[in-house]
């Protein structure tokens, strides 16, 4: 009796460490899981390589911009934007932008999606995904740009021109002061 007696209670005190042990699939993501998955995807250096990514499209704008209007320009604007533009993405500050994405990735994925993520991105496939993405970023900014920029004009006409109209409205129902004689 008594060995019966210890065998089930050694199995309940083995079953209730298994399952204390357990994970469940909502257990939130603590800052380490965090601070592995961005480790895993090498955050810092590929913030810093889409931003250098970012860069050609971003000096083909500034250079599509000087050239549409060079006659009213200095002749070294084009070289000091694109050289304010560079200083700007190169004094970004990567850590403190990677300490406040902490809580966010906490909010949004438990500890076991990151563990999963961390994984992904791990294995062969992941690491070409990273290695890939800042020429993506790029070239999908190429191609999309001057969609961009043909939209934000058509939507910077429209609203030049209701604001056109609702001023000439607004003249329009003044009403207009009496004529001396």
């Amino acid at each position: 009796m008594k060995r019966i007696l210890i065998v089930v209670v050694l199995s309940m005190l083995v079953c209730s460490t298994g399952l204390a042990q357990q994970t469940t699939n909502d257990t939130p993501a603590t800052k380490e899981d965090v601070q592995k998955y961005l480790d895993a995807v090498h955050s810092h250096d590929m913030m810093k390589q889409m931003m250098a990514a970012m860069s050609g499209p971003m000096h083909k704008m500034v250079h599509d911009q000087f050239v549409k209007n060079q006659d009213k320009l200095p002749a070294d604007f084009e070289a000091h934007m694109n050289t304010m533009l560079d200083e700007m993405l190169q004094g970004s500050p990567w850590d403190q932008v990677e300490e406040a994405m902490m809580p966010v990735y906490q909010k949004h994925f438990t500890k076991n999606e990151l563990e999963a993520l961390t994984a992904f991105y791990s294995s062969p496939i992941g690491q070409k995904v990273l290695r890939e993405m800042p020429a993506l970023m790029a070239e999908s900014m190429e191609v999309t740009m001057p969609l961009m920029q043909e939209h934000m004009k058509t939507v910077m006409d429209r609203l030049q021109q209701r604001l056109a109209d609702a001023l000439k409205e607004s003249q329009s129902s003044k009403p207009r002061p009496a004529l001396k004689n």
